[in-house]
């Protein structure tokens, strides 16, 4: 770290639990940044006053009481009366989904929800005090660049074309064999997102044993990366189940491999790297 930190942790209101608090407190000590924690029930005027005071970099706030909607915006008020709403604000605790588009709106920089890694809060405050500063920081590169296309499996693709390329007048862009994967695959132009229609070409393939099971239907959700092998371990890391642990030839000339859909809330989601500018 090339600059000492200091983050200002802080609980606002009647929460009397700080377990939590005191956890992301070693953790960002342990990260190398300088934390002070101003302890239970403090007021948001509290809260600006001991970060003006501390001139610490970034505040960061938890509530469990559920009055986050009230107390997290007064504080980035407080902070713009005294002219420091320069001082990055991120939240935690337990907040509704809901809230959180609410809170960013208010100038919240980031909230973190149960669950998460307190690596990735430190790393997400580090990043922004360095941005927020003019220090050039290496940038983690982002685990999905888009979604590269939706598979749908078909059992014949000379009967299904004609709804794809007739009805909804989309445009064929190709159609391939992947003799290893036992499947023929028909890539289809719709905007941003590419279909690929995946017709089994034996028994033995795994969409056949798809649509004996299901029907044809969407398969799985292909999301393009950048090195792929790299992203495979880190979603590892993350205690992401992987169907593959190494990347494999795919259709377009593609390196894929699928995440477990039990780890995925049910989705089968292919990893998708394309050496090539123009991605099928």
């Amino acid at each position: 770290m090339e600059k000492k930190i200091r983050v200002l942790i802080a609980k606002p209101g009647l929460d009397g639990h700080d377990r939590g608090a005191l956890i992301i407190s070693q953790a960002l000590r342990d990260y190398g940044m300088e934390v002070i924690y101003t302890g239970l029930r403090q007021t948001p005027e509290q809260i600006v006053a001991s970060a003006i005071q501390e001139d610490v970099d970034a505040i960061g706030l938890s509530c469990l009481s559920g009055a986050h909607n009230e107390l997290f915006p007064e504080v980035i008020k407080g902070l713009k009366a005294q002219g420091a709403d320069d001082i990055i604000v991120v939240g935690g605790g337990v907040i509704p989904w809901e809230d959180i588009p609410f809170l960013e709106e208010q100038g919240i920089k980031k909230i973190f929800t149960p669950g998460t890694l307190s690596i990735d809060t430190a790393k997400f405050i580090e990043q922004a005090v360095y941005q927020r500063d003019g220090i050039e920081v290496k940038s983690e590169m982002e685990l999905v660049e888009k979604i590269d296309h939706i598979g749908i499996a078909v059992q014949s693709l000379d009967d299904s074309l004609p709804f794809y390329l007739d009805t909804l007048q989309l445009k064929l862009q190709g159609i391939e064999e992947v003799e290893s994967e036992n499947v023929k695959v028909a890539f289809i132009e719709a905007g941003n997102v590419k279909l690929e229609l995946l017709e089994p070409t034996s028994k033995e393939s795994s969409i056949q044993g798809f649509i004996d099971k299901r029907g044809p239907g969407i398969h799985h959700v292909a999301l393009g990366v950048k090195d792929i092998e790299g992203r495979i371990a880190e979603l590892k890391k993350k205690g992401i189940q992987m169907i593959h642990d190494a990347p494999k030839p795919g259709a377009g000339g593609a390196s894929i491999a699928f995440m477990h859909p039990k780890s995925a809330n049910g989705v089968l989601y292919e990893l998708c790297e394309k050496e090539s500018k123009e991605r099928l």
